[in-house]
C-alpha cells in the first residue's frame, strides 16, 4: 500500500477510489464512508480552523494515511471482499482526497 512513490495519497487513491462508485448501489455505505471521513476530518483539522475555513490540508492526510496503512501492515490486514473498518476509513481518505482536491497539481 505504501509502495506508490512520492504522496501516499496517490497509491490509495489508485486502489479504493473505485469503491465511490458502489455508493449509488448501497445507500448505507454512504453513511459509513461519511462517518470515517469526519473521523478523519476531525483528527486533523483544528476545531479552530473548522470554524474559518475548514481546510484539510494534503500533507496532513498524507501522514495520516501513512501512519494507518502501516499499522495495517503490521496487523498483517488483508482487503476482504466487503467493508472492514479498513476498508471504510481508505474508501473516506479517497472521499476527502476528491471532495478537497487534494490530488491537484
Amino acid at each position: 500500500m505504501n509502495d506508490s512513490p512520492g504522496c501516499p495519497l496517490i497509491g490509495v487513491a489508485a486502489t479504493y477510489m473505485p469503491r465511490l462508485t458502489e455508493f449509488t448501489s448501497e445507500p448505507g455505505l454512504v453513511a459509513a464512508v461519511d462517518q470515517h471521513a469526519a473521523a478523519v476530518r476531525d483528527a486533523l483539522v483544528p476545531a479552530q480552523r473548522r470554524r474559518r475555513n475548514g481546510t484539510l490540508r494534503r500533507e496532513e492526510l498524507a501522514d495520516y494515511v501513512l501512519g494507518f496503512t502501516d499499522w495495517l501492515a503490521e496487523a498483517r490486514w488483508t482487503e476482504p471482499a466487503g467493508h472492514d473498518f479498513a476498508t471504510l476509513r481508505l474508501t473516506a481518505v479517497c472521499w476527502l482526497i476528491r471532495e478537497h482536491d487534494l490530488l491537484a497539481a
